[in-house]
């Protein structure tokens, strides 16, 4: 499971329809609605900055939340549409769909690198390249992993790791079809420039020794 999914703090909103919804605008508010599941669709009145704020952080549409409202059970909840603004591009609305433990979802998981320390290839100067911090699965409401787990013990200078080097859990899927890459085992610059001054530092030598002979 997730060690933590972000609650999303709403209140109930009173009155439906247009008049309703420019009141709350009027007030710092975004007016909202939950849906799905087996309960009645609740309006809901979001704070304009919270919503806001999430919404500049990234993944609000791929985000799972721990919906919060006074009065009623805590539900987890995907965004699923964002009205903004014709002009502004400002949210004037926000819709949201009840999950169940079984509901299946696309999230942004992260992956975290282990055994660097231990790799030949950073012993060797070698730095480990990050290319992708999080990747895009398909995963079951009830059972989201923390993180996902790469490890490059054995890594060598050259390495690549794709997402086949990974051990998906159970019933998670990527999105992506192709076998993309997650890191890799880089040499830093000087070592390649190190060796290719020593590869002419020797060819000179051997220069220098057949014209000797030769002489």
């Amino acid at each position: 499971m997730a060690g933590e999914i972000p609650d999303l703090v709403a209140t109930e909103r009173t009155g439906t329809g247009k008049g309703a919804a420019r009141q709350a605008r009027r007030d710092g508010l975004v007016p909202g609605i939950v849906y799905g599941g087996e309960a009645d669709p609740l309006p809901i009145n979001i704070p304009f900055n919270v919503l806001l704020k999430r919404l500049k952080q990234g993944r609000f549409l791929s985000t799972l939340f721990n919906m919060k409202v006074e009065g009623q059970e805590d539900v987890r909840v995907i965004c699923r549409g964002v009205q903004r603004h014709v002009v502004k591009d400002l949210p004037t609305h926000v819709d949201f769909m009840r999950l169940k433990r079984d509901s299946r979802i696309n999230l942004f998981i992260p992956v975290e690198i282990v055994g660097e320390e231990e790799a030949p290839g950073m012993k060797k100067g070698g730095v480990v390249t990050h290319v992708r911090t999080e990747v895009e699965l398909m995963v079951t409401a009830g059972d989201i992993p923390e993180k996902l787990t790469l490890d490059v013990s054995a890594g060598n200078l050259g390495d690549v790791y794709h997402i086949s080097d990974v051990t998906l859990p159970k019933g998670t899927r990527s999105v992506i079809d192709r076998d993309f890459v997650i890191a890799n085992i880089t040499a830093p610059a000087g070592i390649g420039s190190d060796d290719e001054d020593e590869a002419e530092a020797a060819e000179a030598e051997s220069a220098a020794a057949a014209a000797t002979a030769e002489a």
